[in-house]
């Protein structure tokens, strides 16, 4: 969800390593609020915030271009990542072509379907496989149910993008993150 401009500024001033700022409300996104969006991407621009990750659909599945559009104009050409909203449009591929071009698109986090890496993962590799074509050029960042025994088929067919929430946390999201969990990932990340 959407941190606060404080606590976005906060973390600039502790480190100085790439950070991508949620753009997703916490009382959920509906039509009319795109307004709002904006202003609260406008305050986190001026809290410090580059890089961002945000993406909307519209009640048919498809991406809502002008919600987009219009936030992504306010981050003044920012490196932005398409959340896994791409797991829930009617239609991906369409979605990768209104997409692109947009200014500063350069990830889509996506686990391939909606119900994570282990249903989506033939999507994909397939993906991956089309690197290069219009709407295909952005960095695939894989996340939504990603487990270790996924990531030698991904590597292998050149996706160095791993994203983990709960797997760093595996007693839970109030417990904090496990250093020995994310040693393991990047130990599984390094050998293959």
């Amino acid at each position: 969800l959407t941190p606060s401009a404080a606590t976005v500024a906060e973390i600039r001033r502790a480190v100085d390593i790439p950070l991508r700022v949620m753009l997703r409300l916490t009382d959920g996104f509906a039509a009319g609020d795109v307004d709002r969006l904006v202003r609260v991407a406008g305050r986190l621009r001026e809290a410090g915030a580059e890089e961002f990750v945000l993406g909307f659909l519209g009640p048919d599945g498809g991406v809502d271009l002008a919600a987009v559009e219009r936030v992504v104009d306010v981050l003044e050409g920012c490196p932005w990542t398409f959340h896994r909203a791409i797991d829930r449009a009617a239609d991906r591929d369409t979605l990768r072509k209104q997409l692109d071009g947009t200014p500063g698109l350069d990830t889509y986090l996506t686990a391939g379907s909606a119900d994570g890496v282990d249903h989506g993962l033939p999507v994909l590799l397939a993906e991956t496989a089309r690197r290069g074509e219009p709407g295909y050029e952005q960095h695939l960042l894989v996340g939504g149910g990603l487990r270790l025994g996924h990531v030698p088929a991904l590597l292998n067919a050149g996706v160095d993008g791993c994203h983990i929430g709960g797997a760093a946390r595996p007693e839970g999201w109030e417990a904090p993150v496990s250093a020995e969990a994310v040693a393991r990932w990047r130990a599984a990340l390094d050998a293959t």
